[in-house]
């Protein structure tokens, strides 16, 4: 505990002495409030609790003049709608993902995670580096959006189902929730995809509306229930490696803040990425012990032959998506560009997770 305490102290420590001059400036500025519309509750680990800890950071600051008041999801607007909302202005930000707007533009999802992708490092080293942001910035300014990477996790467990999966012709005809670019993967292969907001999964599964579904690491998976359907949970994440997710904001409204404003949400978020990532993944092998000796819930890996199947798949979906779509492909060939060069260093550093064996 006093390690966690200590790093919060540290984090809002450095954020504040960062921005003293902020401060300073922000104190005499008008106050400012704005709405945010998270797509996850604040009771839920990692992704909604990273959006409390942003507004509370903005506010302190701020010395209480910038105020971001946190909206759960469905408040204001559909948990899946804050791409309109925000752009038109009916809602000054969102603390979202841009795979959940997916939906007008496929690419997007490459902002969020990449099936056999990369750890984190290396993709944000893509996103911020490399070339991936500036195409989404460019996306976002048509639409008067502007979004700052925010929180951050590692990899997801990749399914839960009724009964073992045992071949993949299973997977055939069977209805499933699953997220981003694994959608149109597990759609290849004879799934029928939909993408459904977290707080919609379980009454979809309770009700047979969907047989299966994926959605976030053991600790959320956890608090949204499946296990009481769906006992079979599968790993690895390949269709989600590391993920990082957005604070999406009215690029009008953004710009007229003061700098010091705009510059606190930039730490604010960045912060977020680090504290997130860390925290999530130090929780998720007691979350799977939770699942296995209170919720009975038995854990799966998938054969290499199945992942086979699965990449297969992808590198399909990428030729095929990215030959019907420009943004689509101009989005794979800078995420494949980078991955390509980064491959150098990153095969120089590989090392096995044991050399003792």
């Amino acid at each position: 505990m006093k390690s966690v305490t200590t790093f919060k102290t540290l984090a809002i420590g450095a954020l504040a002495g960062s921005l003293a001059f902020a401060a300073g400036d922000a104190m005499a500025q008008k106050k400012v409030k704005w709405k945010m519309q998270s797509a996850w509750s604040t009771s839920v680990p990692n992704a909604g609790e990273s959006g409390v800890r942003f507004v509370d950071a903005i506010k302190t600051m701020s010395g209480g003049k910038f105020n971001v008041k946190f909206f759960d999801p469905g408040a204001l607007v559909p948990a899946l709608e804050t791409f309109d909302a925000v752009s038109k202005g009916s809602i000054e930000s969102a603390w979202t993902t841009p795979g959940y707007h997916a939906g007008r533009y496929p690419g997007l999802s490459f902002m969020t995670t990449v099936p056999f992708g990369p750890s984190l490092t290396e993709f944000l080293s893509w996103k911020w580096f490399g070339g991936g942001n500036a195409i989404r910035d460019r996306i976002y300014a048509k639409h008067d959006l502007l979004a700052y990477d925010a929180f951050s996790h590692g990899p997801e467990t990749s399914g839960w189902f009724k009964q073992p999966i045992s071949n993949l012709d299973q997977l055939k005809g069977m209805k499933m929730r699953f997220f981003g670019l694994g959608a149109k993967v597990m759609t290849k292969i004879g799934v029928s995809t939909q993408l459904l907001a977290g707080a919609d999964i379980y009454p979809a599964l309770e009700r047979g509306v969907i047989d299966a579904t994926e959605y976030s690491m053991p600790t959320n998976d956890i608090k949204y229930g499946f296990y009481q359907i769906a006992k079979n949970n599968y790993f690895p994440g390949w269709h989600q490696q590391s993920s990082v997710s957005e604070f999406l904001t009215n690029k009008t409204k953004h710009d007229g803040l003061p700098k010091a404003y705009q510059a606190m949400i930039e730490n604010a978020t960045q912060a977020q990425i680090i504290y997130t990532h860390a925290d999530a993944d130090a929780q998720q092998f007691g979350a799977m012990k939770t699942m296995q000796q209170k919720y009975g819930v038995k854990i799966h890996r998938w054969k290499d032959a199945d992942l086979a199947v699965f990449e297969k798949a992808w590198r399909e979906v990428v030729a095929e998506e990215s030959a019907k779509d420009p943004i689509f492909k101009e989005m794979a060939d800078s995420y494949f560009a980078f991955r390509n060069a980064f491959k150098l260093w990153g095969d120089a550093q590989a090392m096995k997770a044991t050399y003792l064996d």
